[in-house]
């Protein structure tokens, strides 16, 4: 399939230079070496309105909770998408639950107790741990793993209902996708929701969380990927972007599509074309889309 450079109208890309097309084109020499860890603990009020947040959407087979219990996860490192403390809460065994999660990268965040109360009941101790149904993996992982495909790799930016991530991996695994790669806050993480929603794809897609979605767009594009972006105000037509080769595609959360700083950081800002009242599809379905015109086009 032809192409003048990778879009076939004219132009180019925006916003880059030469210097950085020639950093782009670099791959990583190994990508198990030096691995980075994306993640970081960070302490903050909890969400509460129900975006995508893991006490709204998971249910109590998820959760872990009690001073000892929690502890002993962490010990066992198992993967917890993460913990809620108690205001109220303190003492030495809270200390060492909180300096085992920041070492393991585990979000933690502050809420009352009464919502502690709400999410687990009067025994939780002031300590409660969400822990999901399959391991994380690292960014460097996915980019690793050889699917006997192309590489392509799916990143969800803030996707919050477990019903679209579940229909998105199930996609993925469909055609052959590296991985998907979700950020650790204001996004839904890996649940049994989701894992039901995804009819058993969740065993053979890795899921990578990091807490930082911009930087993990950046270091697939050191490592040679094109990054291309969904949205609305796209400068293309999904179908006039070139998807042969390694290939990273973003999709935008639900109703408010790609966040600011992910759309200045894709090399491509592609949109559907959208002939009725809405403006805007269902993040599953933009998902669906776009992965099987990059099949369309390899082949």
């Amino acid at each position: 399939m032809p192409r003048g450079g990778r879009i076939a109208k004219a132009g180019g890309r925006s916003g880059r230079n030469a210097g950085e097309d020639r950093r782009r084109g670099r791959k990583l020499e190994d990508p198990g070496a030096n691995r980075k860890r994306l993640g970081a603990v960070r302490t903050a009020p909890a969400q509460m309105d129900g975006r995508g947040t893991a006490e709204a959407t998971s249910p109590r087979a998820n959760l872990v909770h009690g001073r000892h219990p929690v502890l002993e996860a962490l010990k066992a490192g198992r993967p917890i998408n993460k913990i809620l403390v108690s205001d109220a809460s303190e003492g030495g065994s809270l200390l060492e639950i909180l300096g085992k999660a920041r070492a393991a990268g585990v979000v933690v965040q502050t809420v009352p107790k009464a919502h502690l109360q709400k999410v687990a009941g009067e025994n939780h101790q002031g300590v409660v741990a969400f822990v999901a149904p399959r391991d994380y993996v690292e960014l460097d992982d996915l980019v690793a793993r050889d699917t006997g495909q192309q590489p392509l790799i799916l990143l969800l930016d803030e996707v919050s209902d477990p019903y679209n991530f579940g229909a998105i991996l199930r996609t993925a695994e469909a055609v052959g996708a590296q991985g998907v790669v979700i950020p650790k806050r204001r996004a839904v993480p890996l649940t049994e929701t989701v894992a039901k929603a995804a009819a058993g794809a969740v065993e053979y897609v890795p899921v990578a969380r990091v807490s930082n979605l911009v930087q993990a767009i950046e270091r697939l594009q050191s490592a040679g990927y094109w990054v291309v972006g969904a949205d609305v105000a796209g400068e293309s037509l999904y179908t006039d972007v070139d998807y042969r080769g390694a290939i990273a595609v973003v999709i935008g959360a639900e109703g408010k599509g790609l966040s600011r700083l992910v759309k200045e950081r894709c090399d491509y800002l592609v949109k559907l074309p959208m002939h009725g009242k809405l403006q805007s599809l269902n993040a599953s379905v933009a998902a669906g889309v776009l992965l099987y015109e990059v099949v369309r086009q390899r082949g």
